[in-house]
């Protein structure tokens, strides 16, 4: 999926668009959003860890995180460019 796609589907699917950076070894320790959340790799690299699961992802490698869900990212050594979705958890 590119970009484009990717960005079509969060519209469709009804969240909101941000493109973020984060600085080479960035760690954003365990914390918890309160809104569900799609992210996808443009540029460089971030770790995601969930639970017992740790994952990097690259350019166009993308992710969901539910609301809730307690996980920490931590950007590669290049740091990393990402688009993100976020919305409100139906319920």
């Amino acid at each position: 999926m590119d970009r484009t796609e990717f960005e079509a589907m969060l519209r469709r699917d009804g969240y909101e668009i941000v493109a973020r950076d984060m600085a080479p070894s960035t760690v954003n320790p365990d914390h918890t959003h309160d809104f569900d959340a799609r992210v996808m790799v443009t540029a460089g690299a971030i770790t995601m860890t969930m639970g017992n699961e740790r994952r990097t992802y690259g350019p166009g490698d993308w992710c969901a995180v539910p609301a809730g869900t307690l996980h920490a990212e931590e950007a590669g050594p290049s740091g990393v460019s990402y688009v993100a979705g976020r919305r409100q958890p139906t319920a």
